[in-house]
């Protein structure tokens, strides 16, 4: 029979830095068919050339179809120096387990595959692997989601392993996430010599006063059970190594973290007109984004909130803060929320999930899936 924490150490030493594999999704599917799952293996190639592993994998035909979604690939490392113990070794001590994806999120993989193993349900269970989530998040769930739209799978209900707790485990449910808009803002002048600005046309000026308007700007005061919309300058790029030259163009770029209060079109819409007060020429553009969301009154959800109760003795708070996750994909087919280990050492050297946490997660989603299917 499978053990808990060897199969989460042996996920953690695949070195599966996003977009890589090495190996562990043939892990998964050798693992998941020897507990009666049907795999599917659905890889595609992102836009660097690079393949992208994907799985889908269901044990039953029946409804409802209980979904546990996730990611296989972790965020870089860094120095192995920086690191006590290797990142990529799964070494056990001090009663933790220490590798890059103990908590983000190889831990929580390993526990809901630890839950299954001895589960009885009457309808289904299924899991949503990818391996692109900490990357682009173009060809990963998103291509999962369309397969299962082209294959008439229905999911019913879904749980995303995100490490969700803030400061003890089970203290936090995920029940949305603010939407994500990124843009970049380029004013263009005409490049020249500093001892002859009449000659030129220094566009840097005009990018503080547009950037002094987005900064200045409240979008709104927050929405039922959001935070307020914020945004955030990230960055500012002339491209010019010289000192005695007037630059020719600058860039900035700036994320705004939304809540329903706006729809990206609707907020773009914003950003535009804040702009469009001065006589400034300016360029923007916005590459795709993400919508807010948020999973309200669903039983399953408070199916989660009794196991919780019942392993930790916690009431879970309902919280849509923090950053984006597959989950915005997910949505569109299903209820979704996020339930998954303590967020503290989330890519951050060092991580690791303690022992204790890691068996209390498996048996909160044992419970949770016996209540789901009772």
């Amino acid at each position: 029979m499978l053990n808990l924490i060897d199969l989460c150490q042996r996920l953690i030493r695949f070195q599966s830095t996003t977009p890589q594999d090495d190996g562990i999704m043939n892990f998964l599917v050798q693992t998941l068919d020897s507990l009666g799952f049907s795999c599917h293996l659905l890889p595609h190639v992102d836009d660097q050339g690079s393949v992208v592993h994907n799985l889908y994998a269901r044990r039953g035909t029946d409804s409802p179809n209980l979904c546990f979604a996730g990611h296989v690939d972790v965020v870089p490392s860094g120095a192995e120096s920086s690191w006590t113990h290797p990142p990529f070794a799964g070494h056990i001590q001090d009663g933790a387990i220490w590798g890059r994806g103990a908590v983000d999120m190889k831990g929580s993989i390993a526990a809901f595959i630890s839950a299954v193993i001895n589960s009885e349900h009457k309808g289904s269970i299924s899991f949503l692997i990818t391996g692109d989530e900490e990357g682009a998040a173009t060809h990963g769930t998103v291509k999962v989601i369309e397969w299962l739209k082209e294959h008439n799978e229905i999911i019913d209900f879904c749980i995303v392993g995100e490490p969700t707790s803030d400061e003890k485990l089970g203290d936090t449910i995920k029940v949305g996430r603010r939407g994500s808009l990124s843009g970049t803002l380029t004013v263009t002048g005409v490049q020249g010599h500093v001892a002859y600005p009449h000659k030129a046309e220094n566009p840097i000026p005009n990018m503080l006063k547009l950037l002094t308007i987005l900064n200045a700007e409240t979008l709104d005061s927050g929405y039922d059970c959001f935070q307020p919309s914020n945004l955030e300058i990230t960055s500012i790029d002339v491209a010019n190594e010289a000192s005695n030259v007037i630059p020719e163009s600058i860039s900035a770029k700036f994320n705004i973290r939304f809540n329903p209060s706006f729809t990206q079109l609707s907020l773009i819409e914003r950003i535009q007109g804040a702009l469009n007060v001065v006589d400034i020429s300016y360029t923007l553009d916005f590459p795709n984004g993400s919508e807010p969301f948020l999973t309200n009154d669903h039983p399953a959800m408070e199916k989660l909130s009794q196991a919780i109760q019942e392993e930790v003795g916690l009431f879970p708070e309902y919280s849509t803060n923090g950053g984006t996750s597959d989950a915005r994909f997910i949505k569109d087919i299903a209820p979704v929320v996020e339930f998954g280990l303590m967020n503290t050492f989330a890519h951050k050297v060092n991580e690791h999930v303690s022992l204790k946490d890691l068996e209390t997660l498996a048996r909160i989603y044992k419970r949770f899936i016996d209540l789901y299917f009772e």
